[in-house]
């Protein structure tokens, strides 16, 4: 290790056993996009090269990466560690700890988290989607013009990718409970709605909106670009 990336850890470790910390809500960086009895969202943005406060996450969350990152992942007691992450990268990460992001690159640190309100309970939930159909928890569907891959199943929740090409669409499928839908790039898609007919959308990569459920609907990338977004599917 040379003395530069020495001195960056060793000055990231100090910083993160020394720092005050705060609450998610008063870390700048956190900007707080949508909130409901289910989920807060955070759109996080950190300029290059630089840092978070030291905050607190005080429930399980879900994060989606947006673009590619290099980060210092400071976490209160514990050694620092370097983390590189993909674009649409998605994960979790169970709650109760504090810590501070240093972004290392010449680009913004762009990451949406998704805070599970009712962790505490939905820990309790059924391990799998569908306990009579455990393998339901994992896997990838091949669409018309496009993928479907689930993910993981955290705290109840259901997380699955989707990646459709320019006419590539999603078949008729129904929602019984509601979705919440994370852009990772810019769509333009249509949903044809079981009984209501056509609605289109646009969304810019990294808006989140929350879908109730109780219908059926068909998706298609009426735009020119591959669209991609992440689903978080609640029972």
């Amino acid at each position: 290790m040379n003395r530069s990336v020495l001195f960056l850890f060793l000055t990231a470790f100090l910083a993160a056993q020394a720092a005050p910390e705060v609450e998610i809500t008063a870390e700048p960086h956190h900007h707080l996009a949508f909130a409901n009895d289910q989920v807060r969202v955070f759109n996080v943005d950190v300029p290059p090269h630089a840092e978070t406060l030291m905050h607190w996450h005080r429930h399980d969350y879900i994060y989606v990466t947006l673009g590619a990152s290099e980060v210092v992942n400071a976490v209160k007691g514990k050694d620092p560690v370097t983390v590189r992450l993909q674009d649409g990268q998605t994960g979790f990460l169970p709650g109760a700890f504090a810590h501070l992001a240093r972004n290392l690159s010449d680009q913004p640190f762009h990451i949406l988290n998704i805070e599970l309100l009712q962790d505490d309970k939905l820990r309790h939930s059924p391990a799998h989607w569908d306990p009579a159909h455990p393998d339901d928890d994992r896997g990838l569907d091949i669409l018309h013009g496009g993928t479907r891959e689930i993910l993981f199943v955290k705290d109840g929740v259901r997380v699955s990718e989707f990646e459709l090409q320019p006419g590539g669409m999603i078949p008729l499928h129904h929602h019984a409970g509601p979705h919440l839908l994370v852009a990772v790039s810019d769509l333009d898609i249509r949903s044809d709605v079981e009984g209501q007919g056509p609605m289109p959308g646009h969304f810019k990569s990294g808006d989140a909106k929350w879908l109730p459920g109780g219908y059926s609907h068909t998706i298609t990338n009426i735009g020119h670009h591959d669209a991609r977004f992440v689903t978080l599917e609640f029972r």
